[in-house]
């Protein structure tokens, strides 16, 4: 993509997406990841309804008057943004593709994370890790990572889940909040997304594409596998075959909800046709109460 092209599109996204942090999601994000515990603020006078646990006896003992320690939230986390940009994200059926939704999403959570004064960290992968960006702050910084989704053409074009699981837990060693953001089209990845919640407060963001469930009558289809190139034929006039569509695809979505609550792992659903902004909401609420 050209440069002019590439700033445009950028500053698009930046225009949107920072607006919708800053307006809709800033508190509700707050709210629901706190941070890693309580830091000692100050030391001031007793007041009455303190709670005596927190006297501070030695500088109680030098003024000959009950002072007590305050402490403060430690609000600053590590955010890090576990990015699928396999092929199957370059299919979408009605207004945009998966990836498209996906690079808004990531933008989103990274200006609501900067205005929490918390670092973003991104780990794009395949079947392989694509590209790493360490956790840093500041809208430069974001700026970069918009740019980086938007522009980066992956190596291979499969899926792994498992791999940037297993890089998160081997790279990124104090504990963060990991937004995996993936269609989740993978299997044999729940081991590895047990341990990568136990270390991190890891919350699973399933994109999906409403043709990847169903199918509507028309016709003979030549489809492609966006990941293996597989050229296939599909007869969408034939009613079995549109109901075991369905089917497969219904037992696949049960399997992929039942791994993510086995492994505790909090999780919402987007349709690439839908505003993303009410299943966000829904999910920071869930996890502010």
């Amino acid at each position: 993509m050209e440069t002019n092209q590439l700033l445009k599109q950028v500053r698009k996204i930046e225009i949107k997406t920072r607006g919708l942090s800053r307006h809709i999601f800033a508190g509700e994000y707050h709210s629901a990841f706190k941070g890693r515990g309580m830091a000692f603020s100050e030391v001031r006078e007793y007041q009455y309804g303190d709670d005596y646990r927190s006297v501070d006896w030695n500088v109680t003992a030098r003024f000959n008057h009950p002072f007590i320690k305050v402490f403060e939230e430690e609000r600053e986390l590590t955010v890090m943004l576990l990015i699928d940009i396999s092929g199957s994200g370059e299919f979408g059926s009605q207004s945009r593709l998966k990836a498209s939704l996906i690079t808004e999403i990531a933008a989103v959570l990274s200006f609501s994370a900067i205005q929490n004064n918390d670092k973003v960290g991104v780990i794009m992968f395949s079947d392989r890790i694509e590209r790493f960006i360490p956790p840093k702050k500041g809208r430069q910084h974001i700026l970069k990572i918009i740019r980086e989704l938007i522009d980066y053409r992956p190596e291979s074009r499969l899926t792994n889940i498992t791999v940037p699981l297993r890089y998160l837990v081997n790279v990124i060693k104090k504990r963060s909040i990991a937004f995996m953001i993936t269609d989740f089209m993978d299997q044999n990845y729940e081991d590895a997304l047990k341990i990568a919640a136990r270390k991190h407060d890891l919350v699973g963001l399933w994109i999906y594409d409403k043709r990847e469930s169903e199918f509507t009558s028309m016709g003979l289809m030549k489809v492609k596998d966006a990941e293996t190139g597989k050229i296939t034929w599909i007869d969408t006039f034939s009613t079995y075959f549109r109901h075991a569509y369905q089917e497969i695809n219904r037992k696949k979505q049960e399997e992929t909800t039942d791994i993510l609550k086995k492994a505790g792992v909090d999780f919402v659903a987007i349709a690439s046709h839908e505003d993303y902004v009410r299943p966000l909401m829904r999910l920071f609420l869930k996890r502010a109460k």
